[in-house]
């Protein structure tokens, strides 16, 4: 979109989208919120029953979890699977149980204008929750948040304590994201009685259990319920477009202000909706982009309303960056410049934590970005903590947001049934993510059997809905299909294709990448018009082996290997080629070992 018609159609497009129900803002302390960590040790078990309901059988989530039977101290955030001395437990597929009792402060349990929210930032996969024996909450999808309100069973009696018991599955079904299958091995001749595999469509392992922090907070009973900013450029001139809503209450007022890194107020408006312009704004640029990267406002956000009770207020602050995106049938575009994705694939995998969230290793892993000269990741293969799209903002790191449709090659994956959840896994990606100005296109699976008959009007209708719930981003899918049989291709902006040349195809043979991925290019464009990003490509080495002539494996060899592939991209660069990330970052887990990969934690 042409930057001086943004000011016009900005908010237009931006109020046909598609409207979300509730909001999932990030829990922050504010004048009128509170929150309390809960990460630490949890008591834990796992059902090995054969069945592995017992645990709902026998109703654990009824009494303590250490009446029912022996329990294990588990750190959360973490999977459960690399903590033990347990090999069951490290392949464990099947209900676990989390429980840990929390004391409140008296306020939260005895004054009835406050809100108190239970919050789960990540359950591996399919997760149910209770509070003192009561359901409050159920989710499936392993990667997203959820939220309980649990004010009326802590303010219910004069206890100032609760007990919080999680039990979470992490099996895969066929219309799960992503996708397993259970396979049964039933001749007793070589199998114990009932045993089973969890079997997979995709190279990384199945960690399991709560991944990110669990928490409390607070609000007010009327309080500010979602915020959605969307942002323009009319020349000099910032546009900032925001809507409000909120719950508890219909009479309310809303004062908006926009902060710049001074603290000084440079627009303001009231209402639940409107546009806010910023004479000389200073713009979000990606790192290395510009002499001043990332730059951010604060979004201020203060609601007051009359209750029966008096009067209530809430504040909510939330960082904005000033950008726009836009793709060109050879371009794609920040701020109506050229950008080059010049980055990496990653995972959250870790020795021990598995893919438990992690201060010190999220800021290692953007420091090493940054050393690297890499401008950007994509989420392979499912959506990150909040916490690294607060760091991606922060220092400009551009992020291709991914859903967890991995592993998609079976028919029944297709069904209505994994329609349907794919569609709700995009509504709460977006939900949660569609304010950070560093995210800038949105991935709804990675190297799906697109060509399958089913592919065409599953990927029309998931590409049509995440593009209906955020106009304001391109969206696509990563693909490793051949360009002719592809049928998900004609509904994206842009298209994404991994190769593996001279690594899984034409073993150790270096001189036929050049042909093969200027071929594959050339291709692709000629078909769709469209600009196109090397979604992953590289080598595995093991680290200090040395062969030359190259020998795959060696370091000498997938160095070479990048070399080729960088002649290509280098050429094509200046046609349609719009970037190119590496597989892979880091090492990380596989079923049975540590995958070694390109530049290296």
């Amino acid at each position: 979109m042409h930057a001086g018609l943004w000011a016009a159609l900005g908010p237009l497009l931006w109020a046909c989208g598609l409207a979300l129900q509730g909001g999932m803002l990030y829990p922050q302390e504010s004048p009128s919120r509170e929150r309390k960590e809960l990460d630490g040790l949890w008591s834990f078990r796992a059902d090995f029953s054969e069945d592995r309901r017992q645990g709902f059988e026998l109703q654990w989530y009824r009494t303590p979890l250490r009446e029912s039977g022996p329990t294990l101290d588990m750190p959360v955030p973490s999977s459960f699977n690399d903590v033990g001395q347990d090999r069951q437990l490290r392949s464990f597929v099947g209900w676990v149980w989390y429980e840990r009792e929390v004391t409140l402060p008296q306020r939260w349990t005895q004054d009835l204008g406050t809100r108190v929210v239970l919050r789960i930032g990540s359950a591996h996969y399919h997760a149910i929750v209770w509070v003192n024996g009561v359901h409050v909450a159920e989710h499936e999808g392993g990667h997203l948040p959820f939220e309980a309100d649990i004010s009326k069973l802590v303010q219910s009696g004069p206890l100032s304590s609760c007990r919080i018991t999680i039990a979470i599955n992490n099996t895969l079904t066929p219309h799960t994201l992503p996708p397993g299958t259970i396979l049964h091995k039933t001749d007793i001749s070589k199998y114990p009685k009932g045993y089973f595999v969890q079997n997979t469509n995709f190279d990384f392992f199945n960690y399991a259990g709560l991944h990110r922090p669990v928490l409390l907070y607070t609000t007010p009973t009327t309080y500010i319920d979602d915020i959605t900013v969307t942002t323009g450029v009319d020349q000099d001139t910032g546009l900032v477009d925001y809507q409000v809503s909120a719950q508890g209450s219909e009479y309310f007022q809303l004062e908006v202000r926009l902060l710049d890194q001074e603290g000084k107020v440079v627009a303001q408006g009231t209402g639940g909706r409107g546009q806010l312009q910023v004479p000389n704004a200073h713009l979000w640029w990606p790192y290395l982009m510009h002499e001043h990267p990332a730059y951010l406002y604060s979004l201020e956000v203060r609601l007051t309303a009359q209750t029966a009770a008096g009067a209530v207020s809430d504040f909510y602050a939330l960082p904005v960056g000033i950008r726009t995106v836009a793709v060109t049938e050879h371009r794609f575009l920040i701020n109506g410049k050229p950008f080059y994705f010049h980055g990496v694939n990653k995972h959250e995998d870790a020795d021990i934590r598995g893919r438990g969230f992690d201060w010190p290793l999220l800021v290692k892993d953007f420091n090493l970005l940054r050393w690297l000269g890499a401008n950007a990741f994509r989420t392979s293969h499912y959506p990150y903590a909040e916490e690294v799209m607060q760091l991606c903002d922060r220092y400009g790191i551009v992020v291709i947001d991914e859903s967890p449709g991995v592993g998609i090659v079976l028919a029944q994956s297709y069904s209505n049934e994994s329609l349907q959840h794919h569609l709700q896994v995009m509504e709460e990606l977006v939900r949660r993510d569609k304010n950070h100005p560093a995210v800038v296109m949105w991935s709804v699976a990675n190297e799906p059997a697109s060509f399958l008959k089913p592919a065409g009007y599953y990927f029309k209708t998931l590409i049509a809905h995440t593009k209906a719930l955020d106009p304001s981003r391109p969206v696509t899918f990563v693909t490793n299909s051949n360009y002719e049989a592809d049928l998900g291709a004609p509904y994206v902006d842009v298209i994404c294709v991994n190769s593996y040349y001279s690594w899984y195809h034409d073993y150790g043979h270096l001189e036929v990448i050049q042909l093969h991925l200027a071929t594959e290019f050339e291709n692709w464009y000629r078909t769709y018009q469209k600009p196109i990003i090397q979604s992953e490509y590289g080598a595995g080495s093991i680290a200090g082996f040395h062969q030359d002539p190259p020998l795959m494996f060696s370091e000498e060899y997938q160095k070479g290997l990048l070399e080729q592939y960088h002649l290509v991209l280098d050429q094509k660069r200046k046609d349609y080629v719009v970037g190119e990330l590496i597989w892979n970052f880091a090492d990380f887990m596989t079923d049975q070992y540590k995958r070694n990969s390109t530049p290296g934690r």
